[in-house]
């Protein structure tokens, strides 16, 4: 095994939240009778947490108490709607079923609100996640190290052999910033020249070829698989 402890980006990595995020994203902008937006706007303001969403979300010019307020109606919404439509990527419950029985250790870190991303590791993830860290007052979001770095120190995992792995420039940057190799995933919410302008240190198009890298490995499939 080349790499003992994987670190995952959420969002676009291990599961697709676009359409929950975007529905809850609408519900708050109904709400305060501003336009809503699309899909793909969402896809593409996704990424430095949900304030920051909320934030490019709202007409332009929009105050920050009425921003504030948009925020509050978002969290609501989201803790009722995040689990409807929200699902893992293909290959990837094979995939962390895989690492956990060969002795990889696993953790999800996000800047999705620190209960959301719990909660969702819990209902998808369960015993396959060692630790799930999101974002909390007091601490940095990523591209900041801060809980990348927490993580690792939770799991008493040495960075020299640890592997970051996520779908977005940010997630390229945080890795960077804590020390680690990063994996950039093709699949997720931002294209793969994205990735490569970013300095990914490799592209990954399905969960085997990340399978491949973490074990050091030219080729092959899950062990479950052959």
């Amino acid at each position: 095994m080349r790499y003992q402890t994987v670190v995952f980006d959420m969002d676009g990595t291990l599961l697709d939240t676009l359409d929950d995020l975007a529905d809850s994203t609408n519900a708050a902008l109904r709400d305060c009778g501003y336009p809503e937006r699309s899909r793909e706007e969402v896809r593409r303001f996704v990424g430095n947490g949900v304030h920051l969403l909320i934030e490019r979300a709202v007409p332009a010019g929009t105050d920050e108490a009425a921003i504030e307020r948009c925020f509050v109606l978002f969290k609501e919404y989201y803790g009722k709607l995040m689990c409807c439509k929200t699902r893992p990527y293909e290959g990837i419950l094979p995939l962390l079923e895989a690492l956990h029985k060969n002795g990889a250790q696993c953790a999800v870190v996000s800047n999705k609100y620190d209960g959301a991303v719990k909660q969702l590791s819990d209902a998808h993830f369960g015993a396959w996640m060692d630790v799930a860290i999101g974002e909390r007052a007091g601490v940095r979001r990523k591209p900041a190290p801060d809980s990348v770095l927490e993580a690792l120190r939770f799991l008493g995992a040495d960075a020299k052999t640890a592997l970051y792995t996520g779908d977005s420039d940010v997630d390229v940057q945080t890795a960077h910033n804590a020390g680690l190799p990063c994996a950039g995933v093709t699949w997720g919410f931002r294209d793969r020249c994205v990735l490569e302008e970013a300095g990914a240190d490799f592209l990954v198009d399905t969960p085997d070829q990340l399978w491949n890298i973490v074990m050091g490995l030219d080729g092959g499939d899950f062990p479950m698989n052959e």
